[in-house]
């Protein structure tokens, strides 16, 4: 009786906490709500926006896209004969859905080898090293959410390549990540006030 009391103590403490470390915030098309209710987030793309350049409503219209604010965001996993489990659809994980090749690749670049996907601080910096490195390299403006996200979807090559241009579905999802860092934009603009 006292061992059961205990557990169920513990999981009402959990819940009333607001779930666990990775939960999403509530309201995800307001970016008054989701910095109202996670400080850090914004801490992190202040930081991010300071030394990238990368403006903060871009940033959170790709990490929506990407992981909807989740940290522990996987791909889902591949199955054979639809139940024999495969393996996942790629290694992308976390806030920015940084897939392990390239999140080496920034960690090396950048000396920061503890630096973990699960963590919005490292998430966000890792997509503003990224973003940094598209316009460098392929010239497109930091502000522009739409081309940053093809060329983050589809990787520079790809992007130089134009992959993205015979893919309608993705090029409907960059549009819809251009709306939402515009829409971040001007919320964050009014709530500022």
């Amino acid at each position: 009786m006292g061992r059961t009391f205990l557990h169920l103590a513990l999981v009402l403490l959990v819940a009333s906490c607001g779930g666990g470390r990775f939960d999403a915030p509530r309201d995800l098309d307001d970016a008054c709500a989701i910095v109202r209710e996670r400080p850090q987030y914004l801490s992190a793309m202040r930081r991010t926006e300071a030394r990238w350049g990368i403006p903060v409503h871009v940033q959170m219209a790709t990490i929506h896209q990407e992981s909807k604010f989740v940290g522990n965001a996987r791909t889902p996993f591949r199955y054979a004969l639809g139940v024999i489990p495969m393996g996942r659809l790629s290694s992308a994980y976390g806030y920015s859905q940084a897939l392990d090749d390239t999140w080496d690749e920034y960690r090396a670049e950048t000396r920061r080898r503890g630096a973990k996907r699960d963590r919005i601080h490292d998430a966000t910096d890792f997509m503003g090293w990224y973003m940094n490195g598209t316009t460098e390299r392929l010239g497109i403006s930091k502000a522009d959410a739409r081309n940053q996200y093809l060329a983050y979807h589809e990787g520079r090559t790809g992007y130089a390549r134009g992959s993205h241009r015979n893919k309608s579905w993705l090029m409907a999802v960059a549009d819809r990540v251009a709306e939402r860092s515009e829409m971040y934009r001007r919320q964050l603009a009014s709530c500022r006030r």
